[in-house]
């Protein structure tokens, strides 16, 4: 499982030098800013689920709304419990666990997203076999150059969207509920879940399938419900999902095997990592700082507010040690690299 970096380098311990200097009197967490936008975030999807439940309303209005309940629960994943699974909203444990939880109460499991996500993912970004986010979509997607090549391939830059909008129902239901049996995660051994985390993953499933599905069935009995539940579904996994590829599933990221690995942590990370949409404050706020992954990946541990003055400190740095700092300038030159890359992985192999 293990992947042998170089040792740490000159960018490395100089990136961190600036950052330091950076944080000098500042506050590495999130503060009463990040408070009040993850009120603002979890209102807007309280208020938006309660105008659904005990609102009389027509049904393009009941549409937008579910819509906005999509947005809404990928708002509150970028912003609230993503820093704080990382422990990056608060210096109190305490604190980011609780909001962290806000994960388990939309049908993930903040347990296996810590294995999943901060162990996996950010130690072996875009390496064959260790990153699980890459693996996700086989064999219905081929995401990197050393998976199969099947013969659907060849369109599903044209049927990832479909995909993307079912890919929650898949992981809170399936995927969730054999990792925490199994303890097998992304394809990785780890001790199944037990005691506590169990306790707590198995309490926010209740909830979750409590306030997103029963209720609304015991409220609103009929048929009308399921193209509402799927509108909102689809949303939330298409957002989801996009933020992810455009960071990591473009041609502008290296692809390595377990063997290729020539550079240290912080120079992986730079290569198989791109920035998105820096300049764009609404995009900036809404992902919660994701469209600047790669300061995400060198500083996961940093709130994201934090991210947008980070990005001149790594770009830099970059330009000081001749490295190569990626970026797509706006979001739509970030999706047309993604269907680059999807179309590209999807095409025949020459003859």
């Amino acid at each position: 499982m293990r992947v042998r970096f170089h040792a740490r380098g000159a960018f490395h311990d100089d990136l961190n030098r600036r950052v330091d200097a950076y944080f000098e009197g500042r506050s590495r967490h999130g503060g009463w800013p990040l408070g009040a936008k993850s009120a603002i975030m979890l209102s807007w999807l309280a208020g938006s689920w309660g105008l659904l439940m005990f609102a009389p309303l027509q049904a393009w209005v009941a549409a937008l709304l579910s819509l906005s309940v999509g947005l809404a629960m990928a708002g509150v994943g970028f912003s609230v419990m993503h820093d704080a699974n990382h422990g990056g909203s608060s210096s109190s444990e305490r604190v980011n666990r609780a909001m962290s939880f806000t994960l388990d109460l939309m049908g993930g499991s903040s347990f296996l997203w810590r294995l999943k996500h901060n162990v996996l993912h950010h130690t072996h970004p875009n390496i064959a076999g260790l990153d699980p986010d890459l693996e996700a979509g086989s064999p219905f997607l081929r995401l990197a150059p050393w998976q199969s090549r099947r013969g659907h391939h060849r369109f599903q830059h044209l049927y990832v969207w479909l995909l993307y909008g079912v890919f929650p129902l898949q992981w809170w239901f399936f995927d969730d509920v054999r990792e925490l049996v199994t303890g097998r995660v992304g394809g990785h051994q780890f001790m199944p879940a037990r005691g506590r985390p169990l306790l707590l993953a198995l309490a926010g499933k209740a909830l979750f399938v409590s306030w997103a599905f029963v209720l609304p069935a015991l409220i609103h009995p009929g048929w009308a419900l399921i193209p509402l539940w799927a509108l909102a579904i689809f949303t939330l996994g298409n957002v989801l999902a996009a933020v992810f590829q455009l960071a990591h599933c473009v041609g502008e990221a290296d692809f390595l095997g377990r063997s290729r690995i020539d550079t240290d942590w912080a120079e992986h990370q730079l290569a198989t990592t791109v920035d998105f949409a820096p300049a764009n404050p609404l995009l900036r706020w809404y992902l919660g700082g994701l469209n600047f992954q790669v300061e995400h990946h060198l500083f996961p541990r940093v709130c994201h507010l934090h991210y947008p003055a980070l990005a001149h400190i790594v770009e830099e740095t970059c330009r000081a040690h001749r490295l190569r700092y990626r970026c797509e300038p706006t979001l739509r030159t970030a999706l047309a690299a993604n269907f680059r890359w999807l179309r590209r992985m999807g095409a025949p192999a020459a003859a």
